[in-house]
């Protein structure tokens, strides 16, 4: 018997687990991801709508990783790793 489709992946309009994903239309928050992480699975939203990143190396790069370099050190249940990972 083949497996349902996780209804969250639909939810969030992602086609997979850890597969982030812009989402213009939302209030607040700039991008989607359904995060899996062994038998762990959560929806997290991130990114200020309307803030571009900026590239590797410069003043406001280094600034963003160090003030949350707790946070993205804990890996991919949280925000903060995407938000490195995809925006900056």
């Amino acid at each position: 018997m083949a497996k349902k489709p996780d209804p969250r992946l639909k939810r969030a309009g992602v086609s997979g687990y850890n597969k982030p994903k812009r989402t213009p239309n939302h209030a607040t928050k700039s991008h989607v991801v359904v995060a899996k992480e062994g038998d762990k699975i959560k929806t997290i939203r991130f990114g200020q709508q309307g803030k571009k990143g900026s590239p590797k190396g410069t003043a406001r790069n280094k600034a963003f990783r160090a003030r949350h370099a707790k946070n993205i050190k804990k890996g991919k249940m949280s925000a903060a790793h995407w938000a490195a990972k995809v925006k900056w």
